[in-house]
């Protein structure tokens, strides 16, 4: 059976599937698709603007300047129209699945290496962009010729991306589940009981609620969140007090307070701007971007490898792997217009389909459309920009652990042999240990540490690629199959 005919086959008889919500294609009703998509908004909300928080003041940009109030916005609405791309597709480009796009936190080091070098201010990042326009066609290149570098990712290397990207995870939901790392309160008893609230809501509606009250769980925990916060507001405290190493007192708000008044102060509509920033194209910024453009690529295909798997139980198609590869790199060249560093899918997201299994695209081009409503309406994009991180860390724990799972079964999907097992072991062992405690690496050259150090998912990707090539099939799986 050929490659489209599976996926055609997998849009209507996945496995499990109850409802439209886990059917790929088909209508379904707005009261539905629209809370549905938007749990996936709510998902990768903050994640899509921390980049450019971090890049931006790392540039010189100045916090609350016009300029990065201009590019947070376009972030919002550029990661709609990349999202609605992937989803309905552009001729051979966007994958065709479930996938929401967003601002690339993998790109973090290697942009403030190349700040660092040109100098930041305005000019710092313009190269920064000028460079994504260059490795985002470079990048959609690589989606065109996907299909014969395909052999170099069987389930067993897919499997391991997707299992490292759910470890590199897990840390960051138990992260948010404390109220976020950068809170002065973290870990504080208020933090961790609201986030475990909402953990303790969305696994009953999960297992309890039937139908669409089951597959908007997360959403239903989210806003049940909202209230718990703005109740806990109602009876307890919103600040206190931190002393610092040099003695020095302040009164500091706790992390789990709503700012209401962050959404009173936004405006209701601000037209998004084309090149806030002028673009700059420089070879310095050029080839350490373009590297990362690779990484990325690895990334996406495990991204959705992770949802074909999760969500529809099947690997995906060459079709879709390629054309996930190249929306991420025109989403990412087009972002750079207006001013938004490099777009990819979110790893989020795919913990999200893992968990739910809805995978309607309709449901996830609504919240694309969301996304840019949230562009052009800064008070909506203030609303769930003050939701508190140990809410969205309730959530996350349990999302982030569902793409293990994934991986997991991506890896067991053939029998499993001595060879599988020394593949993921080494892979996960010295690839992902070494990436993910960067540390080990500080000897080697700063680009290479920019490449492999971080989150794990690029050396364990490209160790399990390696052992895959050198490693010999083994006779017993050769003759199964």
């Amino acid at each position: 059976m050929s490659d489209e005919k599976k996926a055609t086959g997998d849009k209507t008889t996945d496995k499990g599937a109850v409802g439209a919500g886990n059917r790929l294609e088909g209508r379904m009703p707005l009261s539905q698709a629209i809370p549905l998509g938007l749990q996936h908004v709510l998902a990768m909300f903050a994640g899509n603007l921390t980049p450019v928080l971090l890049i931006t003041v790392a540039c010189g940009i100045a916090s609350g300047s016009p300029e990065q109030i201009a590019i947070l916005q376009n972030a919002m609405l550029v990661a709609g129209l990349v999202t609605l791309v992937q989803t309905c597709t552009l001729g051979p480009v966007g994958g065709k699945l479930p996938i929401v796009m967003g601002t690339s936190s993998g790109f973090i080091g290697v942009c403030q290496s190349v700040a660092n070098v040109m100098g930041g201010g305005i000019l710092g990042y313009g190269a920064i962009l000028g460079a994504s326009i260059v490795g985002g066609l470079f990048e959609t290149v690589l989606g065109f010729f996907l299909k014969p570098l395909r052999r170099f990712f069987p389930s067993v290397v897919t499997g391991t991306v997707v299992l490292s990207i759910g470890l590199s995870l897990i840390g960051v939901g138990v992260s948010s589940f404390g109220g976020g790392s950068g809170a002065k309160d973290y870990g504080s008893l208020e933090n961790l009981f609201l986030g475990a609230a909402v953990l303790i809501i969305i696994v009953v509606l999960k297992h309890a609620g039937k139908g669409f009250i089951g597959s908007s769980a997360i959403l239903i925990g989210v806003v049940a969140g909202y209230f718990i916060a703005a109740i806990m507001g109602l009876v307890l405290p919103h600040t206190f007090t931190v002393t610092d190493a040099a003695g020095v007192t302040t009164e500091v708000t706790k992390a789990w307070v709503l700012n209401w008044g962050k959404v009173g102060a936004s405006s209701f509509i601000s037209i998004p701007k084309i090149l806030p920033v002028p673009l700059v194209f420089d070879i310095r910024a050029i080839i350490p971007i373009c590297i990362m453009f690779i990484v990325t690529a690895v990334e996406t295909v495990g991204d959705i490898s992770g949802i074909t798997e999760g969500g529809l139980g099947r690997e995906a198609t060459d079709r879709e792997l390629a054309g996930g590869v190249m929306c991420d790199g025109l989403g990412s060249s087009f972002a750079a217009l207006f001013g938004v560093l490099p777009n990819t899918s979110f790893s989020q997201n795919v913990g999200l389909v893992a968990m739910t299994k809805v995978v309607n695209l309709f449901a996830i081009s609504i919240g694309g459309i969301f996304l840019v409503a949230c562009g052009l309406f800064p008070k909506l994009a203030a609303i769930i920009s003050i939701m508190p991180q140990s809410v969205l860390g309730g959530a996350a724990v349990m999302m982030f652990a569902s793409i293990v799972v994934s991986g997991i079964q991506l890896i067991t999907r053939d029998k499993i042999n001595s060879r599988t097992l020394t593949i993921v072991s080494v892979a996960i062992g010295l690839g992902y240990g070494m990436g993910a405690n960067s540390a080990v690496l500080s000897g080697l050259p700063e680009a290479v540490r920019l490449v492999f150090g971080g989150s794990g998912i690029v050396p364990a990707a490209l160790v399990a690629i390696i052992l895959n090539v050198v490693l010999p099939e083994e006779k017993s799986r050769a003759t199964s199959a």
